[in-house]
């Protein structure tokens, strides 16, 4: 398997920027992105040397409608544009970006200058679309108060397994989805505690599941559970708060292997099913973006 890029397998972090970028017409903006790209790695390694506790790390990945300009020799297979989802009210809208830098570490300080560093190298090649850093809140907890990624694999063998294509020219390479919600944080307060954990179908102090027979089919953890061919689907999540007293949620980031793995669970979240069942978090957090990317690995990014 081929190295992957250093964001995508390490814990979370305490700090974190989520960019966005798009390509800027112009005679050599593919040359300048995939210099810039290459030299990640060895400038974040630069920047982690002022504090290797700080765990400073970084992922770039790039969108569909760019790939081919930037990397013409081959091509992820399945790499394609978010799937947007919408159905009585509620949406998971596509706002596709070319490029997507995840930068995090637990020095806030450290995080901005690899951020302005990479900004820096790539210049008028690119402008940003959007810019969020996000922060960890508590012991690990959505602004919402209950514990975010519980889920996800725990060691490098299993986060490999679910993050990381094995084999083929892109190995060591990870699908990325993205989408900024917005919470509605007023109306989640509102609600009673117990009324909360059976949306979620977890408690909330505690951060204990609830038994499969208690789930109510419109949980969260049951709308996104999903086998095909009797595989569970699962993704890797970075996800981190964000934002300002007046506008507030969660930027979401999930790793994969396979390119369908987190379309496949938002669908379930948004559209219902014949029974008219859906996601009941979604009545109080709504997406405003959604994008695809593919993060290639190391070899990939020294190669251009």
């Amino acid at each position: 398997m081929g190295q992957p890029q250093s964001g995508i397998l390490p814990d979370s972090n305490c700090h974190a920027a989520f960019l966005t970028f798009e390509l800027c017409a112009g005679e050599g903006t593919e040359e300048r992105v995939r210099q810039a790209a290459a030299g990640l790695p060895g400038m974040t390694a630069e920047v982690a040397a002022l504090d290797p506790a700080a765990k400073l790390v970084s992922v770039i990945a790039f969108g569909a409608p760019v790939w081919d300009g930037l990397y013409p020799a081959a091509r992820p297979a399945g790499l394609a544009p978010f799937q947007a989802f919408a159905d009585a009210g509620r949406s998971a809208p596509a706002t596709e970006a070319d490029i997507f830098v995840h930068l995090r570490g637990d020095r806030r300080d450290l995080v901005f200058a690899l951020t302005r560093r990479l900004r820096l190298g790539l210049g008028d090649a690119v402008a940003v679309v959007e810019e969020v850093h996000g922060f960890r809140n508590m012991d690990g907890r959505d602004l919402t108060g209950f514990v975010d990624g519980t889920e996800n694999p725990q060691g490098v063998e299993d986060r490999s397994a679910v993050a990381l294509l094995s084999e083929g020219d892109f190995a060591g390479g990870s699908f990325v989805n993205i989408q900024r919600y917005v919470h509605d944080l007023s109306g989640w307060e509102a609600l009673s505690v117990r009324r909360q954990e059976d949306i979620i179908a977890r408690s909330k102090e505690d951060d204990v599941e609830y038994p499969s027979e208690e789930k109510p089919p419109t949980a969260h953890i049951k709308r996104v559970s999903i086998e095909v061919d009797g595989e569970s689907l699962k993704v890797l999540r970075h996800s981190m708060p964000y934002g300002t007293a007046d506008e507030h949620g969660l930027y979401f980031v999930a790793y994969a292997a396979r390119p369908d793995s987190f379309s496949r669970m938002l669908e379930a979240m948004i559209v219902a099913d014949a029974a008219g069942h859906y996601d009941h978090l979604m009545d109080y957090s709504r997406a405003v973006t959604g994008a695809t990317f593919f993060a290639p690995p190391m070899d990939w990014l020294k190669s251009g």
